[in-house]
């Protein structure tokens, strides 16, 4: 098949059976067209028909190793730094559709699977080597351009000890038996982005350390999302029917869901790792794969921050604030705050080097320190548009006002200076979807969260970090003779 276009995208959506519930409801018929999804399932399409662009294909596609088909960008392994500069243009081209808004396009996870695949070495062991298998997976949702979602960390039950020891040792997913044909699942992980993927992943995210009795929650599998036993649980949905009212919402919200494996059967074929807490514990660090992940979140995160200065911008002189030095300083440190991810971005693809499974990868000190420090400025992105917007972004009447007896009245007091009513309620209502909405609201949790609790992070990243020569160069100071 190769790469699809969107109408193929949503034929699939629709055609799949899965188990999601949304309310007391389980969703049936057509996905695409439920409220909480038909919105973000035409974004998704409409991403994938840009690589269908004949002027977009060439730089979109590559030529499918195993059959000549044209397959997704993202799928590339890249082996030079001309590939890895033609990964980052197709990603960015995703990013810039959405504003580096949707945090879970394709590129993601597909980034995480080809570094897999290409260290498919690591899935070997002693007893049942799952390193074909991996490698079959990779290919197998590259040739059909899937869309993958995954499932990462365990419910938040107890967070005082580890799943193990949970009043229901089953709240965790984790293994229930093995059979001929391949190993049950029950319980449950979150937080699945993108219910209406064609695919699940469920990788271990936390480390493992709670001993032999924990063993069973280090497993690695993926799964079609029909897969018989599996469900899907949403949060309440942030969507909208007006883009007028909702500019970002009725677009972009990509829903969240806990996943329940209620005895689940995951074939042989589908497990990469299986009861092996150091595998799972270094699967993401080991193979390559966080770099790569980190390496699509920087590039999405460089376009956020661009069109968060933009829009901050555009309010600022819609309403002439633009010139007072204190709006110009806050919009500055937007714009700092777009450099240094590009920043980041541009020196991991300068220090690129070939990694021990074979790929051209990415510096990870400069990728890891935007990964580490986008959860501290992601926040101030809505702060900036809160200072400059003010009361205004309170003053947004619904968009019916317009066909109202009341339209002489809004368009005497609700213009700007440099906008109609109309034009300027719709600036701000963008402004408000991403600053102070439900949608806005999930968006600044999502980027604080994005890489996990970023404390640990912290901590993680100071023991990883070598900091010796920077010591070494403060003793020579100290002890310099001169």
């Amino acid at each position: 098949m190769g790469a699809r276009n969107g109408k193929q995208f949503l034929q699939r959506l629709d055609s799949t059976p899965r188990e999601i519930w949304y309310g007391d409801k389980k969703v049936t018929g057509s996905v695409s067209e439920h409220p909480a999804f038909r919105g973000v399932a035409r974004s998704i399409a409409a991403l994938y028909d840009l690589q269908m662009k004949p002027e977009l294909r060439e730089a979109m596609t590559y030529k499918s190793p195993t059959t000549g088909d044209p397959v997704g960008l993202s799928f590339l392994q890249p082996r030079t730094r001309e590939d890895l500069a033609k990964r980052t243009w197709m990603m960015k081209t995703w990013a810039d559709y959405s504003g580096g808004i949707m945090g879970r396009t394709a590129d993601y996870l597909n980034s995480s699977i080809m570094a897999m695949a290409a260290a498919k070495d690591f899935f070997g062991n002693e007893g049942r080597d799952y390193s074909s298998s991996i490698v079959r997976y990779y290919e197998y949702v590259r040739e059909n351009d899937l869309l993958l979602t995954h499932t990462l960390i365990n419910p938040q039950t107890n967070r005082g000890v580890g799943p193990s020891k949970q009043a229901d040792p089953f709240i965790a997913a984790r293994v229930v038996e093995k059979k001929s044909d391949g190993v049950v699942i029950r319980g449950a992980r979150m937080l699945a982005t993108l219910p209406m993927a064609d695919e699940i992943m469920v990788f271990p995210s936390t480390v493992i350390r709670s001993g032999q009795d924990d063993v069973p929650y280090s497993i690695a599998f993926a799964l079609p999302v029909s897969a018989k036993g599996l469900k899907f649980i949403c949060r309440e949905s942030f969507a909208s029917d007006s883009a007028y009212d909702h500019p970002l919402a009725s677009r972009f919200d990509e829903q969240d869901a806990v996943v329940v494996f209620d005895d689940v059967l995951v074939p042989w074929d589908r497990v990469f790792i299986l009861e092996d807490p150091e595998k799972a514990n270094r699967v993401s660090e080991a193979t390559g794969a966080v770099v790569f992940m980190a390496h699509q979140a920087t590039v999405r995160e460089a376009a956020k921050a661009e069109f968060v200065a933009g829009l901050a911008t555009l309010v600022a002189e819609t309403i002439g604030a633009d010139q007072f030095p204190q709006v110009q300083e806050k919009i500055s440190d937007l714009l700092l705050t777009a450099e240094t991810m590009k920043a980041f971005l541009s020196a991991s693809e300068a220090n690129a080097a070939v990694n021990g499974w074979g790929l051209m990868t990415p510096d990870y000190i400069p990728i890891n320190s935007a990964r580490n420090l986008w959860p501290k400025v992601a926040p101030t992105l809505a702060i900036v548009l809160k200072q400059i917007g003010a009361s205004g972004l309170m003053a947004i009447p619904p968009e019916e006002i317009l066909g109202s007896p009341a339209r002489p009245e809004v368009d005497k007091y609700y213009q700007a200076k440099l906008a109609d009513a109309e034009e300027r309620i719709r600036l701000f209502k963008l402004a408000w979807d991403v600053a102070g909405s439900s949608f806005g609201g999930r968006q600044d949790l999502y980027e604080r969260f994005f890489f996990g609790d970023p404390v640990r992070m912290a901590s993680a990243y100071y023991a990883w970090y070598n900091k010796e020569p920077f010591k070494e160069r403060v003793k020579e100071l100290l002890h310099r003779k001169d």
